[in-house]
């Protein structure tokens, strides 16, 4: 199951966020927000967002 986030909620991780409906159906919207960030308001009352594509960080570069 995944977890879902309310709209001003910090984020929890950077990355891209879809919007979904009250019944978690997908709407396509995707919104990027960075870690502590709040969530942007969303189109609708009732929608919330998903965590669709966490930012992957690399680590050192090897130089």
């Amino acid at each position: 199951m995944t977890k879902d986030y309310k709209p001003g909620e910090k984020a929890p991780r950077s990355g891209q966020y879809e919007i979904v409906g009250p019944r978690g159906g997908k709407t396509g919207v995707e919104r990027t927000v960075t870690k502590g960030e709040p969530l942007p308001p969303t189109e609708r009352s009732g929608q919330k967002y998903i965590l669709t594509d966490p930012t992957k960080h690399g680590g050192k570069s090897g130089k």
